[in-house]
C-alpha cells in the first residue's frame, strides 16, 4: 500500500499534469456568450467571433430558439447537434483548437483552447504548504433536514442558484465546523471554501476541495489537496465563490498557495 507522502506527491504531479493538459486551464484563448442565431468562428477578421489562433474559418455555431446548439464545420462536414444535457460540456476540435459549449444559468458560451499554446510551459511552479496529515480529516456526512437553496456569486458576478442536501461536519482543536457541498458530483463532491490564509497566502477568492471516500455517513476532507480555482489561472473561467457557511474563521495552512507573482 502506498504511504501517504508518496501518494500525495503523486497527486501533486497529477494536478500539475491536468493543468497543463490540452483540456486544462492554461491554454484557453476565448470565452464568448452565445445567443439565439448563428455566428461564425475563426481567426480571420471576417468572423463574428475572431480568435487569436487556429484556422481562419472554424465553422458556424447556431443556437435555436429552444436553446439547442449545433456546430457546422467550415470544411463542409455534417452539422453536429451538441448534447448539452451532460455534466461535462460537449467538445469538438478544429485544427489545433479544442472547443466546447458550456452552460451557466441556462445561458451557453463557447470556450476555446489552443492545444499548441506555450502558456502551459510558462506556468511557475505551484507552491504548497508543508504536508500536514492532521488536515486529512474524516468528517461526518450529514443529510440536511430539507434541501437548502443557495444563491452563489461567481468570479464574473454571475449569480447562480444551487441546492445543498448535505454538510460535512468536523472538529479541529476542539471547535466544530460545517461545510456545504455546493457543486461536483455524488462521487466527487466539491466544496468551495475560504479561510484566513486568503489574506496573505492563498488565492483571495476561494479554494476548491473535493470530498473523498464518501459513504452514507462519512466523508474525507483532505485540505492538503485544497486547490486554486480555474479563475486563478485564466480570465476566461467562471468560478463559484464560497457561500457564507464555507468561509471559515481559522487558518488552514494546508494545500495549494496562491500563484507566484500574483
Amino acid at each position: 500500500m502506498t504511504d501517504y507522502p508518496t501518494a500525495y506527491a503523486q497527486w501533486q504531479a497529477q494536478r500539475l499534469a491536468a493543468l497543463k493538459a490540452p483540456d486544462g486551464w492554461l491554454n484557453i484563448i476565448a470565452r464568448d456568450t452565445l445567443a439565439e442565431g448563428t455566428v461564425s468562428v475563426g481567426s480571420a477578421p471576417d468572423n463574428d467571433i475572431v480568435l487569436s489562433a487556429g484556422p481562419a474559418h472554424v465553422g458556424r455555431i447556431t443556437q435555436g430558439a429552444d436553446g439547442g446548439v449545433t456546430y457546422t464545420p467550415a470544411d463542409g462536414g455534417a452539422p453536429m447537434a451538441l448534447d448539452l444535457s451532460q455534466y461535462r460540456p460537449p467538445r469538438f476540435t478544429a485544427g489545433n483548437l479544442l472547443l466546447e459549449v458550456t452552460t451557466l444559468n441556462g445561458a451557453h458560451a463557447l470556450r476555446v483552447r489552443d492545444t499548441t499554446s506555450s502558456a502551459p510551459g510558462r506556468l511557475p511552479p505551484l507552491d504548497y504548504f508543508p504536508l500536514d496529515p492532521s488536515w486529512r480529516i474524516h468528517a461526518e456526512w450529514v443529510a440536511l433536514e430539507a434541501p437548502k437553496g443557495l444563491v452563489i456569486d461567481t468570479s464574473r458576478s454571475i449569480r447562480t442558484e444551487v441546492e445543498a442536501t448535505r454538510k460535512a461536519v468536523f472538529t479541529r482543536d476542539g471547535v466544530t465546523y460545517e461545510l456545504l457541498a455546493t457543486h461536483g458530483t455524488p462521487q466527487s463532491l466539491q466544496f468551495v471554501i475560504r479561510d484566513l490564509t486568503a489574506r496573505d497566502s492563498t488565492y483571495p477568492a476561494c479554494r476548491f476541495l473535493f470530498g473523498e471516500e464518501v459513504t452514507d455517513h462519512s466523508i474525507v476532507l483532505d485540505f492538503n489537496k485544497a486547490i486554486n480555482p480555474p479563475c486563478a489561472f485564466t480570465d476566461f473561467a467562471v468560478c463559484p465563490l464560497p457561500p457564507p457557511e464555507n468561509v471559515l474563521p481559522i487558518r488552514i495552512e494546508a494545500g495549494e498557495k496562491r500563484l507566484r507573482g500574483s
